[in-house]
């Protein structure tokens, strides 16, 4: 394919590249043509970084209603109980279908898979590769979406609106980096499968890319948009000037290994009985907490005191990455802080991706079904990932023998002047601003003053952004910078009209539950049925 096209037609156009992505396109390319769009490389993406697992029921001592009642027990009241239901049942299949595209997980000597254990797991359940599951994931699709003729990928694609009429989506309008110009793009069917929206805060574990691109294109064009108060911090990101979102995985908690604050001492035991193995929320505002007693910048896990030669084997990449920082996790501590990890809110879908917006699907991290509730079981997200685009690709190939219409032509937009360099600035400064905000006023421990403050400053920062579109040309920079600015609105505002504390989301002034549980719905209004790459 020409990428130097202004106009491309497909069947399916896919926004990202991570595990929902590229496993959607390799199913649906056995009867349509798709076109993946991702805004740097291929394999930069959230699902490289990830290390524990794919949580799935294959062991006979675990069951589906073991693992149903841990997801849950961690998303404290607020889980879709049948879309729980149907993707634990789907896993097992989900885990043989991945090693049949050559996935390698790890095994043990008999043959069967290594399982890990995590937090909030009543059994060993996490399926494995090492711990570089991700990368493993990733690397095996990346080859089978390469080699399928039906598939095409442009890199270097931003996307920057969907195309809607009617209450259609039509396509995607996204610039082209190396050229400048704006493509448009016009499919049958467009799948979002953008991950997450972590550069939203000031640490996080995801990857520069994780700017909530598809979740700011789909409210802005009136998609339902769905919790996104929820917001996970992972307890132990790696505190380290050089160590840019390198996460230090659950599964060293579940091998064991012990929260210290800087005194060496072990301080979960006054947090939750289950100590280390407590959910995410609880351990992540135990640090929080720990930290603004001491003041200190971070505190440690520890797991030297464990055999060498196992924590070798059982975790390589987190030993070598540390080793090459100074750190021999074998003899010495990790510093950790926590950090900005999953957002559990999302485009509002189906299991098999459908929205609101006929011809717009959803996937992975992007999505909100209903499956994780207020707060993720430790591996869950590469299992809702998996399962969505199975049920996606099932639907998508349903609606394209059905639906007779072509991917039609739309109108092009271009961008306009150049940015000087002085602006150039201001994006960055605003960019910053944004960050420290989120991490500020809408962290792992909130309240209604703080929540207040941070309406008024966000809207203030949009106003400001906004004006770039009329004046400036489009750049990757300022895209991103928009779609945080949008995302960190829908955070705010979903956080404040949240009146009670549940799972991941901690509100001081409303310690406690309340007694019907709800989901936070968001719906931007359209004042146009063609969304325009320049914001109107």
């Amino acid at each position: 394919m020409d990428s130097d096209e202004i106009e491309i037609h497909s069947d399916v156009v896919v926004i990202g590249s991570g595990l929902a992505g590229l496993y959607f396109a390799l199913k649906v390319a056995k009867s349509a043509q798709v076109v993946i769009l991702t805004k740097t490389k291929i394999n930069e993406c959230a699902t490289i970084l990830a290390q524990a697992g794919v949580a799935a029921v294959t062991s006979d001592k675990d069951s589906f209603k073991q693992h149903i009642a841990d997801t849950l027990s961690v998303g404290d009241g607020l889980c879709h109980l049948k879309i729980v239901e149907s993707i634990v049942r789907e896993g097992p299949k989900l885990i043989n279908d991945l090693a049949s595209l050559g996935v390698q997980f790890s095994k043990t000597n008999s043959g069967e898979y290594d399982l890990g254990l995590e937090a909030g797991h009543s059994n060993r359940r996490v399926v494995h590769a090492e711990d570089i599951t991700g990368k493993e994931l990733h690397r095996a699709l990346r080859i089978a979406v390469h080699d399928n003729p039906n598939i095409s990928i442009l890199e270097n694609h931003v996307a920057i609106n969907l195309k809607i009429r009617a209450g259609r989506c039509l396509g995607v309008y996204a610039l082209n980096k190396k050229t400048g110009n704006v493509h448009n793009f016009s499919a049958r069917i467009t799948v979002i499968a953008t991950g997450g929206v972590g550069k939203a805060f000031l640490y996080t574990s995801n990857p520069d890319v994780a700017s909530g691109d598809g979740i700011a294109m789909a409210y802005r064009a009136g998609a339902t948009i769905m919790n996104m108060e929820f917001i996970q911090f992972h307890p132990t990101l790696l505190y380290h000037p050089y160590a840019k979102s390198f996460l230090i995985s659950e599964a060293l908690r579940g091998e064991g290994a012990i929260l210290i604050n800087g005194e060496k001492n072990r301080f979960m035991k006054k947090y939750n009985d289950a100590m280390e193995l407590a959910p995410r929320d609880i351990v992540a505002r135990a640090i929080d907490s720990e930290l603004k007693r001491s003041g200190e910048d971070h505190l440690y896990l520890d797991i030297s005191f464990k055999n060498s030669d196992f924590i070798i084997s059982r975790f390589p990449g987190i030993y070598e990455k540390c080793l090459s920082l100074g750190i021999d996790i074998t003899k010495q501590p990790i510093p950790i802080v926590p950090g900005a990890h999953y957002i559990i809110g999302g485009i509002r879908a189906s299991l098999s991706g459908t929205t609101d917006i006929k011809g717009l699907l959803a996937l992975g991290e992007a999505a909100c079904t209903g499956f994780h509730g207020a707060n993720r079981l430790a591996s869950n997200s590469l299992l809702e990932a998996s399962a969505m685009a199975h049920f996606a690709a099932i639907k998508c190939q349903e609606f394209l023998q059905k639906d007779s219409m072509k991917a039609e032509s739309f109108s092009f937009w271009h961008s306009g002047d150049a940015v000087d360099s002085d602006e150039s600035v201001v994006v960055s400064q605003n960019w910053a601003e944004v960050r420290l905000l989120m991490s500020n006023y809408v962290g792992i421990v909130r309240s209604d003053k703080r929540l207040r403050r941070a309406i008024r400053r966000i809207r203030l920062l949009q106003d400001e952004i906004n004006q770039y579109y009329w004046d400036f040309k489009i750049t990757s920079d300022l895209i991103e910078l928009r779609n945080i600015a949008d995302v960190a609105q829908m955070i705010i505002e979903s956080a404040y009209h949240r009146k009670e504390s549940r799972g991941v989301h901690y509100n001081v002034n409303y310690p406690y539950h309340r007694n019907t549980p709800k989901d936070t719905l968001l719906r931007k209004s359209v004042m146009s049925d063609v969304v325009s790459p320049n914001i109107k």
